[in-house]
């Protein structure tokens, strides 16, 4: 029974750390999700509920991950099941850095299929700030297909539609 107590408590760690990594994709602080959740998840609570001190039930976790705007199973650990760690790649090629926020304000066909394309890709790496997201060069056969350009040209299609990321 003991046995069983430390792997539900280790499991408790792993989700609160899930949850904490979301949160904190979110730029959002303890008490920024209680002010923005109307006091549905009070700080305290959900601090508890990071630090694996508290258990959370699946309505309350569905109820949160609505709130981040994420998948549910995103808030639950992941034992590396889509290899999403270190793969090898060099990702310092040729990179773009997509304003997933401007996409999401374009209509049509093409847009709306990016739009799937990037949230497959946040899923799989698990990476939910939702206004930018950087593709990777194996990415612009893809993304050329969807938007109809020659693969050299994604980056000046997307720049031309002002999807490229620009930091201030």
């Amino acid at each position: 029974m003991e046995e069983f107590d430390e792997e539900l408590s280790a499991y408790s760690r792993k989700v609160g750390d899930r949850l904490r990594a979301i949160r904190r994709q979110k730029r959002l602080s303890l008490q920024d999700v209680e002010a923005s959740s109307e006091f549905e998840f009070k700080a305290s609570v959900l601090g508890a509920y990071e630090r694996g001190e508290r258990a959370i039930s699946v309505p309350r976790l569905e109820r949160l991950a609505s709130f981040y705007a994420v998948p549910i199973d995103q808030l639950l650990p992941q034992d590396d099941v889509h290899g999403g760690g270190d793969s090898g790649v060099d990702l310092t090629r040729s990179k773009l850095a997509i304003n997933v926020s401007k996409l999401s304000q374009l209509s049509g066909q093409p847009f709306e299929t990016l739009q799937r394309f990037l949230r497959l890709i946040q899923v799989q790496r698990q990476d939910f700030n939702g206004k930018v997201i950087t593709i990777r060069e194996d990415d612009h056969r893809s993304i050329a297909a969807m938007l109809d350009v020659p693969v050299d040209l994604v980056p000046a299609r997307l720049e031309a539609l002002d999807l490229l990321f620009q930091p201030d």
